[in-house]
């Protein structure tokens, strides 16, 4: 699929393969304050996860990509649709990159592929995205994409032993 491809990299299904590579990224526990995560995942739950990636997102009301580098294939991150809501034309959006593999410019061409698919393919109206008002990357990344900052939460998040503000931004598809 021609849409899901960039310079660099490229948006594809979740593959049995990715198995190791989910398990890892589900299981690092700096990656649970973004996915809301308490507990770790078995490779187990997550195969399963896996086989069941095939659901339509008009089923799921979610979608989640694997983010690969063209050159070589090699996974480097996921980007999620959420909370998609066909009536309402809105969905939520979440991205994670290895830190290996940041400050590359690749989160920034895994967003600029997903919003033309949400709006073109999926014909949204608006996404939306989250983030802690500490994580710098991604409030940087998300205001250079034009996504409004709309609203604050105050002390929203409960991480490490204190609570974050967290920033809600949206994207209005004009």
């Amino acid at each position: 699929m021609q849409t899901l491809k960039g310079k660099y990299i490229s948006l594809r299904a979740l593959e049995p393969e990715d198995l190791s590579f989910l398990f890892s990224i589900e299981n690092n526990e700096d990656f649970w304050e973004i996915s809301h995560t308490q507990t770790p995942f078995s490779r187990f739950l997550l195969k399963q996860y896996i086989e069941n990636a095939h659901l339509d997102i008009y089923e799921a009301k979610q979608l989640r990509l694997v983010i690969q580098l063209k050159k070589t294939n090699q996974p480097i991150g996921t980007i999620d649709i959420f909370d998609f809501n066909p009536q309402h034309k809105r969905a939520g959006i979440g991205i994670l990159i290895d830190p290996v593999f940041q400050k590359n410019g690749y989160a920034s061409e895994a967003l600029d592929i997903l919003i033309k698919y949400c709006f073109s393919h999926l014909q949204l109206h608006q996404l939306y995205v989250n983030i802690t008002a500490d994580n710098l990357n991604s409030l940087t990344l998300f205001q250079k994409k034009n996504f409004s900052k709309v609203g604050l939460k105050k002390d929203w998040i409960f991480s490490k032993g204190t609570f974050k503000d967290e920033i809600l931004f949206q994207l209005i598809n004009e």
